[in-house]
């Protein structure tokens, strides 16, 4: 009986049994943790969404009152006939897969709130690159060309440094970003 328990002991002390758990509950928990992170991002663009509908909903009274500006997609902004730039959420360019060259119609609220529509897409056209990073700023590279992709299509699409993407550019122009379509 003495030696079952030595050997017991023995074997908890064993570096390659114990780091072959370890490994195992250390996959586990990886995966739990990235499902944990997809259902907070759900929750997240669940919460988002019903905040915009109740925002449009509050303000809809208003809208006879707002004032309506249109401009080009340029990536990141809207860029107005008059040179003025709107910054466009990140979320809303991700979610509709704007791209440069594309036409939004933007309704300025009485209340301030801020509503983008596209009302004219650019031309189109699909390519593959893989996705890289540097100093946090992803981007891909396609015909040796750099363009940039947003931060919040990386983590809606849950791309990784590496990962194959099938991505949308203007069909024609010089543009410096790309929206994502999706993980390959």
């Amino acid at each position: 009986m003495i030696e079952k328990k030595k050997k017991k002991s023995e074997d908890s002390n064993d570096p390659s049994k114990i780091l072959g758990a370890g490994k195992n509950q250390l996959d586990q928990i990886r995966i739990i943790l990235d499902d944990v992170e997809s259902n907070i991002q759900k929750v997240k663009h669940l919460l988002f969404t019903e905040k915009y509908k109740n925002d449009i909903k509050r303000s809809a009274g208003n809208l006879e009152d707002s004032e309506v500006v249109e401009g080009v997609f340029d990536g990141e902004n809207m860029l107005s006939n008059s040179g003025k730039k709107f910054l466009v959420s990140a979320n809303y360019a991700s979610k509709s897969k704007l791209v440069y060259g594309d036409i939004l119609k933007l309704t300025i609220t009485k209340g301030g709130l801020f509503i983008f529509k596209q009302i004219g897409p650019a031309e189109r056209k699909n390519e593959i690159s893989t996705l890289e990073e540097n100093n946090g700023k992803y981007f891909v590279i396609i015909d040796g060309k750099k363009y940039n992709v947003l931060l919040a299509s990386v983590t809606y699409f849950r791309a990784k440094v590496g990962n194959k993407l099938a991505l949308i550019l203007p069909a024609e122009g010089d543009c410096d970003w790309a929206a994502i379509e999706n993980v390959i």
